[in-house]
């Protein structure tokens, strides 16, 4: 009988991608309601969490609700059965609902909501728009007896450890003669007690992600034969892993602000957007920023963008904007649902295929054109 996969399981699996720590401080993301111990049964994908989407959930058999937008955003006073809010609250409690929220950790990582949205743009050289966070590098040095290289290699290149851009399992190699005593109490893989031993070892040499550390030293200690190996974790100065908000690159060719508006109405199927700036202005380099970031715009102004999209632009933010040279495209905040079928297939590439994982069909837009 295959052993069932907890909700917490899947959660960490899923922050592979998406760890909490990329999250801006003001964010709220993680769970939200319910528990990370019960199994799971199907998962179910979706931009927001309303009463309708939970009942499309309960429908599809799932018991774990992964949303890009936090339920609980605000601290909670008190949950009134009788507010929107509360309902949907007593609601997920009631069914024996988890709900999951990646919100900015999902716009920042690589291949997130910012990185879907330009590329479903075709812009191409892209570059973060607001950097936020830096991932620094790290070396890993560790000592191994010649006759455990392969097994300790392969429990560190298995969790990430010696990746370089497209390539991975990049290691350095120096042969050499390690020498130890072991002393009354230790249980030493070889040698004898009170008695200097000489080795034929191999110092193995990896650059890795600061967000390896733990992984890394814990492959170490279960794959190496030593009671005590020998390892160092030195900090590099070298330049390191930056995430950030928003993404800024060009069009393949320049098009007028019009048509760009229109293409944008096509791509992501909307009634209708919000333009600032003379229509007939040619664009070719683009800001994007998913959600609510028109306090962003002076960074794209600064990296020389023709144009900033985003949504919920005001009216003094698009005046200031426009004054400054900079034209906006106000396409809403409703595009970040592209985030549901990029969050299911990853997940439908982690989860056993008896785990069901579905995208939501319900639009949570709350605008309408006339």
């Amino acid at each position: 009988m295959t052993k069932q996969i907890t909700i917490g399981k899947v959660i960490e699996q899923f922050e592979e991608w998406v760890p909490r720590k990329l999250a801006s401080e003001w964010d709220n993301v993680g769970l939200q309601v319910g528990s990370l111990s019960k199994p799971v049964a199907n998962i179910f994908v979706t931009l927001d969490v309303t009463e309708e989407v939970i009942e499309e959930a309960l429908e599809s058999g799932a018991n774990l609700i992964i949303s890009h937008h936090p339920l609980i955003f605000r601290p909670l006073k008190q949950i009134n059965y009788h507010d929107p809010k509360g309902k949907i609250i007593q609601k997920l409690i009631k069914h024996d609902l988890t709900v999951y929220s990646a919100h900015t950790n999902l716009d920042v990582t690589f291949g997130g909501v910012n990185d879907l949205l330009a590329e479903k743009l075709g812009l191409q050289e892209t570059k973060i728009l607001v950097p936020e966070k830096e991932e620094h590098f790290y070396k890993l040095y560790v000592y191994v007896p010649e006759t455990h290289v392969d097994q300790v290699d392969q429990a560190l290149t298995k969790v990430g450890v010696g990746q370089l851009g497209d390539y991975e399992q990049c290691s350095f190699r120096v042969k050499g003669t390690g020498t130890f005593r072991p002393m009354d109490n230790a249980s030493p893989y070889l040698g004898e007690s009170n008695k200097r031993e000489y080795v034929d070892e191999v110092k193995l040499e990896y650059l890795m992600h600061q967000s390896l550390r733990t992984k890394a030293i814990e492959a170490i200690i279960k794959s190496h034969p030593y009671e005590e190996p020998a390892y160092d974790l030195i900090k590099l100065e070298n330049n390191g892993i930056q995430y950030g908000l928003g993404r800024v690159g060009t069009l393949e060719e320049a098009i007028s602000l019009k048509q760009l508006a229109i293409n944008l109405k096509e791509i992501f199927q909307l009634e209708g957007l919000r333009v600032s700036g003379a229509l007939e202005n040619q664009v070719k380099k683009v800001a994007i920023l998913g959600g609510s970031g028109e306090k962003y715009y002076p960074y794209a102004k600064r990296m020389g963008a023709d144009v900033f999209i985003t949504g919920d632009v005001s009216f003094h933010f698009a005046q200031d904007a426009e004054a400054s040279g900079l034209s906006i495209i106000d396409p809403g905040h409703h595009i970040e649902q592209i985030m549901v079928e990029a969050v299911a297939a990853y997940l439908r590439g982690k989860v056993d295929a008896s785990i069901q994982v579905i995208e939501t069909k319900i639009s949570t837009e709350p605008f309408q054109f006339l």
